[in-house]
């Protein structure tokens, strides 16, 4: 039978682990400091150890460490409640395999507990001469690395799940598509992809698929020959060409028209392309990180993007939450941008009201982090005091009874005992919405899609569906 070792200094916690795991049929052994626990280890075969991580002798990254060093290679799962990208790439670059926040569902950690063994069991069968340094941890080193560079932070069990994959596919070179709503730094995990892979000290390059008409997209990304069209006055390389060893990042890849998907899906497929103009074909070592806000399996239904491509880009398929899917992150997000501004600005403000991070954290955040970035800087440019009070916060959050707790939109109410048509209601909403963007834009369609924060060809799809005359 398996022996499982917890160790924390929390004997209520010990009882809790106890409770979660008691049904797995293992053998459990308790140690309330690291060092209890590693005297057990010295004197006892243990298959997996569930560790806290912050304890008074020492945490639970030196407990591995130092099981490491007396050459004990038991499956170790850490635990905390103070979760950090630090700490949990900290934990998997000294080879930890599964990394859970509390507070925890039972459910959570028993199956942490059955990967752990079916993990060690896979080890023990292995040849004796393995490398013990396995590659999960390299992975967890570099994405370790690359995160110290980049502004992905979060502490919620979904941003460890997204620090995990990130670990786990940044070595490889499968294409990787980005899915989530706009503002939910989509591109920052891109770039820790790249910071984080063997292509590091090559270009990465990022384009706005939605930010160009079909013509201008496919010489950016493909290049042209001098005379290819009126103006070409001279060779020009493509974006493929011009990464070529590295990352090219295709942001709002769905708003790609079906010609250009065509085009696209050939260079995936054949890692050639061919310039505007020209006759021959050029090679392309690129790895290819998509993202979109758009439901991509929608589209594919209503014929707005091919499922061939889709196959193709979507190898590895990371979702960004929404920041109102992980409020325990508004706080730490919060004092991250406040940090910075405070920096940049020079100004004496040490932190947030306790009134205004509760509005922060009960507010939707329809924008995601972008919003929440521009609110902070707003607040630290009006701020006059040595902290953020409520007033400093837009009418929407510094006045939150009138909003929703989890839209950040005004409540509306049904119909005593009367049917609803809900589609026809948000269509009418968002039908309204756009005529008026468009109006006060005298008609631009792209100063209308700024101000609707979208892309031009986003708009334009809204606008065919919903039968709005251009």
């Amino acid at each position: 039978m398996a022996i499982v070792l917890i160790v924390d200094d929390e004997p209520n916690i010990i009882e809790v682990l106890k409770m979660s795991i008691m049904d797995v049929g293992v053998d459990v052994l308790v140690a309330g400091c690291g060092r209890d626990a590693l005297n057990i280890l010295r004197k006892q075969e243990v298959d997996v150890v569930i560790s806290d991580i912050r304890m008074p002798d020492f945490s639970g990254v030196e407990l591995l460490c130092e099981a490491r060093k007396i050459g004990f290679n038991a499956a170790f799962i850490m635990i905390t409640a103070f979760a950090t990208p630090e700490t949990a790439i900290e934990a998997l670059q000294h080879g930890a395999c599964d990394y859970i926040t509390k507070p925890f569902r039972m459910d959570d950690m028993r199956g942490a507990l059955m990967r752990a063994l079916e993990k060690k069991r896979i080890s023990d069968a292995a040849a004796p001469s393995a490398d013990p340094v396995n590659l999960e941890a390299q992975q967890g080193q570099k994405l370790f690395q690359a995160l110290h560079g980049s502004l992905v932070v979060g502490r919620s069990p979904k941003m460890m799940e997204v620090y995990r994959t990130i670990g786990a596919v940044a070595m490889g070179d499968s294409t990787v598509l980005i899915t989530g709503e706009s503002g939910t730094g989509k591109e920052l995990v891109a770039r820790a992809i790249h910071a984080a892979s063997k292509r590091r000290d090559m270009p990465f390059i990022s384009i706005n698929c939605g930010a160009f008409p079909e013509t201008l997209l496919e010489s950016e990304l493909f290049g042209y020959l001098k005379g290819a069209f009126t103006g070409a006055t001279a060779n020009k390389k493509g974006l493929f060409e011009a990464t070529d060893g590295g990352s090219i990042f295709l942001d709002e890849i769905g708003e790609m028209t079906p010609a250009m998907q065509v085009k696209l899906l050939r260079v995936l497929q054949e890692r050639r392309l061919r310039p505007l103009g020209g006759t021959g074909e050029i090679s392309v070592d690129v790895r290819v990180i998509a993202a979109t806000n758009r439901d991509l399996q929608a589209d594919i239904k209503d014929g707005a993007f091919r499922e061939d491509l889709y196959y193709r880009i979507a190898v590895i398929n990371i979702h960004m939450p929404a920041l109102r899917e992980r409020t325990e992150d508004i706080g730490i997000m919060a004092e991250f941008f406040l940090h910075n501004y405070v920096e940049k600005s020079g100004k004496n403000i040490t932190g947030i009201s306790q009134e205004a991070m509760r509005r922060l954290e009960s507010y939707g955040w329809p924008g995601n982090i972008r919003q929440l970035e521009n609110v902070i800087e707003r607040a630290v440019a009006l701020e006059t005091e040595n902290e953020i009070h409520p007033e400093r916060l837009p009418d929407s959050i510094g006045h939150p009874e009138k909003y929703d707790d989890l839209s950040g939109k005004k409540l509306f109410t049904l119909p005593p005992d009367e049917p609803f048509d809900l589609e026809a209601f948000l269509g009418s909403v968002e039908s309204s919405l756009i005529e008026q963007a468009l109006r006060q834009s005298g008609g631009n369609q792209t100063l209308a899609a700024q101000r609707l924060s979208l892309t031009k060809g986003s708009l334009r799809h809204r606008m065919h569906t919903l039968g709005i005359k251009s």
